[in-house]
């Protein structure tokens, strides 16, 4: 057995051998083990270089792929032309440049597509590219598809191989993106100027006048008096940060639509009686005119969403006009409701008419007259009509006015139901309930001072946590509390998650969120929480007690 393992052994030594060019007859047997172990060796080792060759292979390959991707899809025009100055190499940018199919491009000669009048100008730059043998440029024209011509800009780079590389930009297109850049950044400088301004003049009559009222020898006439600039510099204050939060949730694509039925008439009159007082003290007439009928008004669409759209085209009619009317209305135009706001302002001129609807755009506008806002109202209509599935536009003429209208589908139902948000009323001291057991959870210490002002007639007792865990604790210890002025961000434990945990153990309480209303979405998480109710900041007195009556009658 030993004899024929040894003879299966020099034959496959013998073999080996043959292979690889080496003469066995003078080894022993221990030797050709050793050989036949270190070629078997060698041979796998081949084998996973070879492995590894291939995934080096592929690696380079799809690397290959995507540099092609890139060079074909870049900016800019490539060509390669070889030391004939025919083109070899040709990316789809330049074939869409010239409006000429690659098959028509390649193994042409790069001068038949030079405007005859600039070769000179080519064969210049390509002598100057081969002397210098550097990247070189130059200006020209090339001739397009349809027999116009464009001016281009080359640059050229001689590869290792000695064809030249050269990389074309359409200078018309450079200008443009210039041009756009030079729009984008003039308009950001002005917009951050403006809004500097529109922040820090409602901010100096807040601190200055509140400054004022510190004075104990002031009159009863100059405090009322300054007590109202600072109310009216807040809401100025809250309609800028309204306006940017808007417009970033519009930018990210957070805004949400929520369609549900919507009473138009009812829509119009809100924003007329919301409104006239404020045309009159600007010796303004205000007139509505409204055509549809109960029927025809009831839609399904995002009130909220019209409320902002007809506040901000209103607002913008009073701001721009300063003598005359404006006015408001709708009127049925086929599958389609048209709105529109008519006022007899400054105008706007032809140049403006499509830029007004873009952001900050107010803040570029030469104006006489220097007017309150950060310019994003119409930006922010626009956003909202677009999001309902209408257009907005705009007709007006300098020194005359302007009219803005917008349309929006009429999706009309049978039977017209009141709109589904139920209204509060304002109540009067009669009707207010007392002696209610009441928690506070704020964190912010002049928030809450300000709601336990507004609570004290009708508190016996008022409760505070700074935390919603503080909240739980507080609610958990005292299960007779009447209700929960809840504010929704706060530390340690947000004010959503306090009421989940406060529901699990009292479901009588009356919770009230205090949200920061269009932010993420707070009304709606309040109420899946378990809230009863929401009110939001700034927090007004009446609105506060009358949320307050609804839940406890007298």
């Amino acid at each position: 057995m030993a004899s024929d393992k040894n003879s299966a052994l020099r034959e496959k030594a013998e073999k080996l051998a043959k292979e690889n060019s080496f003469n066995i007859s003078t080894l022993s047997n221990d030797d050709i083990k050793k050989i036949i172990h270190n070629l078997e060796v060698h041979k796998i080792e081949l084998e996973m270089q070879n492995e590894e060759l291939k995934q080096i292979y592929r690696d380079l390959e799809e690397e290959r792929l995507k540099f092609a991707d890139l060079y074909n899809h870049a900016p800019l025009g490539y060509i390669t032309i070889n030391q004939k100055q025919k083109i070899t190499q040709v990316n789809e940018t330049l074939t869409e440049m010239l409006g000429i199919k690659k098959s028509n491009i390649l193994d042409n000669s790069f001068t038949n597509f030079i405007h005859w009048d600039d070769r000179d100008i080519f064969y210049l730059f390509m002598l100057q590219t081969h002397k210098k043998n550097d990247k070189h440029s130059c200006q020209l024209r090339l001739i397009v598809s349809t027999n116009r011509h464009i001016y281009v800009n080359l640059e050229a780079k001689i590869k290792n191989n000695d064809d030249i590389r050269i990389s074309i930009t359409d200078i018309n297109t450079l200008i443009a993106a210039q041009k756009k850049a030079e729009e984008s950044e003039r308009l950001k400088t002005a917009f951050l100027a403006n809004m500097s301004h529109e922040i820090r003049a409602p901010m100096n009559g807040i601190l200055g006048f509140s400054d004022l009222l510190k004075n104990p020898k002031l009159n009863n006439n100059e405090q009322q008096k300054y007590i109202s600039i600072i109310e009216r510099s807040g809401a100025r204050m809250l309609n800028i940060i309204n306006d940017i939060i808007d417009i970033s949730k519009i930018e990210s694509g957070t805004t949400q639509v929520k369609m549900k039925e919507v009473n138009i008439n009812h829509q119009l009159d809100y924003i007329f009686t919301f409104f006239k007082a404020e045309a009159e003290n600007s010796e303004l007439d205000l007139v509505l005119k409204n055509s549809l009928t109960e029927k025809e008004a009831v839609i399904i669409t995002d009130g909220e969403k019209i409320y902002a759209i007809l506040n901000n085209l209103v607002k913008n009619a009073i701001k721009y006009t300063n003598k005359g009317s404006i006015e408001i209305g709708c009127a049925q135009k086929g599958h389609y409701i048209e709105f529109f706001v008519k006022d007899t302002g400054i105008g706007i001129s032809k140049d403006h008419l499509t830029s007004v609807f873009e952001r900050f755009i107010q803040a570029d506008i030469n104006d006489t007259k220097v007017r309150q806002g950060a310019g994003l109202g119409l930006a922010i209509s626009k956003a909202y009509v677009e999001m309902l599935n209408g257009k907005l536009w705009v007709e007006s003429e300098i020194g005359i006015g302007s009219t803005f209208y917008f349309n929006l589908p009429s999706q009309i139902n049978e039977k017209p139901r009141p709109e589904s948000e139920t209204k509060v009323n304002l109540i009067t001291q009669e009707n207010l309930p007392y002696n209610l057991k009441i928690l506070i959870a704020e964190d912010d210490e002049i928030s809450e001072t300000l709601i336990s002002i507004h609570l004290n007639p009708i508190a016996k007792e008022i409760l505070k946590a700074k935390t919603g865990k503080e909240a739980v604790e507080i609610s958990h210890k005292n299960s007779d509390i009447d209700i929960i002025m809840m504010d929704v961000q706060m530390p340690v434990m947000s004010g959503l998650e306090a009421t989940r945990q406060i529901r699990e153990y009292n479901k009588k309480v009356i919770i009230i969120a205090q949200t920061a209303f269009g932010l993420s979405g707070d009304k709606e998480k309040s109420i899946a929480a378990g809230c009863n109710d929401y009110i939001s900041k700034p927090i007004k007195k009446d609105e506060l007690l009358a949320l307050v009556q609804k839940y406890f009658k007298n």
